[in-house]
């Protein structure tokens, strides 16, 4: 069994167009790219480590507005984090985030939640106003867990998740992110817990939820997690590429899991604690000074014609360098994923990874 590695990364982007969004209204001038109205949807993020320290961010597929009324919508082929070897590498090998549809042997979610395709979409609409929704169920598993159905390793649900901004104007901002039921598995069974309402969040100990991946003499018994969900309320809360930007005034919604999990040996014995935080469904509207929405043109009115402007942000990997901490100077190289499923930005990632002392806290 390898330790867990979280080291960092860089990484570069050069900007392709991609075709194939669908777009309507009658509107011809384009929105400015850089500082015009935009919005972005996203649907699973992963943070390991601290922001800034050791650790780095495994980020789905972003969906952008284009730059002349339509929307980028999330193709139905994500339907887990991580998708890939590669992904899978990144997030440490242990969790698994469920969030489309699934086969019935697959099937992550306690009785009476039903499969569901995701909604997610990032879109200007014909008066400018840019709008983005994320919407479908999650659930987190930890596959460390040996269950012998999925649902068996299932720690975290939110049953009818939906997160949405709207950026009418600088003075009508909106941001709302809402949830049918939430479950969570303590002692020993998924049971409906009430998600506090407003600003408030949801603070769980000990569950039985270990670290996203291995980590040298770590025990199932003993390796236990404290859970904090909240509803997503800045623009810096979300995890985000490079390509996300905000503007002069920026709505958010989503929602933000972080995990502290409490790595002990079989004895008991702290080995060190693992930070893992999770955003799922987040969103962000951004218009500028001055901004005023378009009146709306009639039914009917001339298709617009598609700038040459990306309207996907691919999925990769983020982090920043990390101070060397162990006593013996090795090192052990942490995987990457990056999707190249279609035309968009091309990444490169150079990431060293190194093993962290294994020792009590």
């Amino acid at each position: 069994m390898t330790r867990f590695v979280t080291k960092a990364a860089a990484l570069t982007a050069v900007v392709f167009p991609l075709v194939g969004t669908g777009l309507a209204g009658a509107q011809t001038q384009a929105v400015d790219e850089k500082t015009g109205p935009v919005s972005f949807a996203n649907i699973a993020s992963v943070r390991i480590g601290d922001e800034g320290r050791r650790g780095g961010a495994l980020i789905t597929e972003t969906q952008r507005s284009p730059l002349l009324p339509g929307q980028s919508k999330l193709g139905t082929d994500r339907v887990s984090v991580p998708k890939d070897d590669g992904e899978r590498a990144t997030f440490g090998g242990h969790y698994q985030i469920d969030l489309g549809r699934y086969s019935a042997s697959q099937d992550p979610y306690p009785p009476g939640v039903a499969s569901r395709d995701h909604n997610v979409v990032a879109a200007l609409q014909a008066t400018t106003v840019p709008t983005a929704v994320a919407e479908t169920n999650y659930a987190l598993r930890d596959n460390w867990q040996g269950g012998a159905k999925p649902a068996d390793n299932t720690v975290l649900v939110l049953e009818g998740a939906k997160t949405a901004v709207d950026c009418t104007g600088p003075a009508k901002l909106s941001g709302t992110s809402s949830v049918t039921r939430l479950w969570v598995r303590q002692g020993g069974a998924l049971g409906i817990v009430p998600m506090p309402g407003g600003t408030d969040g949801l603070q769980l100990k000990n569950l039985r939820l270990g670290p996203p991946g291995d980590i040298t003499g770590a025990d199932r018994e003993t390796t236990l997690s404290d859970l904090k969900l909240t509803r997503v309320a800045a623009f810096d809360q979300l995890i985000r590429q490079d390509g996300w930007r905000g503007g002069d005034y920026t709505a958010v919604a989503g929602w933000r899991a972080e995990i502290t999990t409490h790595v002990k040996d079989a004895q008991g014995a702290a080995l060190q604690d693992v930070r893992t935080t999770i955003v799922l469904g987040g969103v962000s509207c951004s218009v500028p000074k001055g901004f005023v929405a378009k009146a709306a043109g009639p039914t009917g009115g001339t298709t617009a014609t598609q700038a040459a402007v990306p309207t996907q942000v691919p999925a990769g990997y983020l982090g920043a360098a990390a101070p060397d901490t162990g006593s013996d100077g090795s090192r052990v190289p942490f995987g990457i994923g990056l999707l190249f499923g279609g035309v968009f930005f091309a990444a490169v990632a150079l990431l060293l990874g190194k093993r962290r002392k294994t020792g009590t806290d």
